[in-house]
C-alpha cells in the first residue's frame, strides 16, 4: 500500500499531444525533425512524378527503379513520424509544392535526384550535430541507421548518374540502363 501510495504522486512529462515522454526535445531538434519529415515526403513525391515521367516514355526500368525510391521515402517519412510519436510529441505535416513533371532529358532528372539524395544526406547529419549538442541519445540512435542508409542510397544516385552521364542521351544505351534497372527492382 505504501509503494502505491508513493507512486501515485508522480508527476510524469507529457509531450503536446497528452502522451508521456522520459525525456522532451529539444525545440531546434524538434524543428530540425519536422523539416527533415517535410524533405521525406517532398523525395517521395518527386519520386513518384518522376516514375510516372518514365512510364509514359516506356522506360519501365527507370519507372520501377523511382517507383521503390518514392516508396522507400514514404517509409523514411513514416519511421519520422513514428518516432516523433514515440517522443510525445504531435506530427507536423506541411504543405507540399507539386512536384516538377516537365523533364528535357533522364540527365537532368538524375542530377535533381542526386542532389536530392545529397541534400537529404547533409540534413540528417545536420540533425545528428544537433542531437549530440542537445545530448539526445534516443536520437542519435534513431538516427544512426538511417544515415547509413542513405549514404548507400546516395551512393546508388551517383552511380546511375555517372552511367547516364556516360550515356550521353543515347536512345540505345538509355534503354540498356533501363534493362539492367528492369532486373534490379
Amino acid at each position: 500500500m505504501e509503494l502505491l501510495t508513493r507512486h501515485s504522486s508522480l508527476k510524469i512529462s507529457t509531450g503536446p499531444s497528452g502522451r508521456a515522454i522520459a525525456e522532451p526535445i529539444e525545440s531546434d531538434l524538434l524543428d530540425g525533425l519536422y523539416q527533415h519529415l517535410t524533405m521525406e515526403r517532398q523525395a517521395s513525391a518527386h519520386y513518384f512524378a518522376v516514375s510516372l515521367w518514365f512510364a509514359e516514355r516506356e522506360l519501365r526500368g527507370f519507372s520501377k527503379f523511382f517507383r521503390q525510391e518514392c516508396l522507400n521515402e514514404h517509409e523514411h517519412a513514416e519511421k519520422f513520424a513514428e518516432y516523433l510519436i514515440a517522443r510525445g510529441q504531435t506530427v507536423v505535416l506541411h504543405d507540399l509544392p507539386a512536384p516538377n513533371q516537365n523533364w528535357t532529358s533522364v540527365e537532368d532528372i538524375m542530377k535533381v535526384s542526386f542532389q536530392m539524395e545529397s541534400d537529404v544526406t547533409t540534413s540528417l547529419q545536420q540533425l545528428y550535430s544537433v542531437a549530440e549538442r542537445s545530448s539526445d541519445v534516443r536520437t542519435t540512435v534513431f538516427l544512426d541507421p538511417t544515415v547509413e542508409s542513405q549514404l548507400s542510397s546516395e551512393d546508388e544516385f551517383a552511380y546511375l548518374l555517372g552511367r547516364v552521364k556516360f550515356a550521353n542521351n543515347e536512345p540505345s544505351a538509355l534503354l540498356i540502363i533501363d534493362g539492367e534497372l528492369s532486373k534490379q527492382v
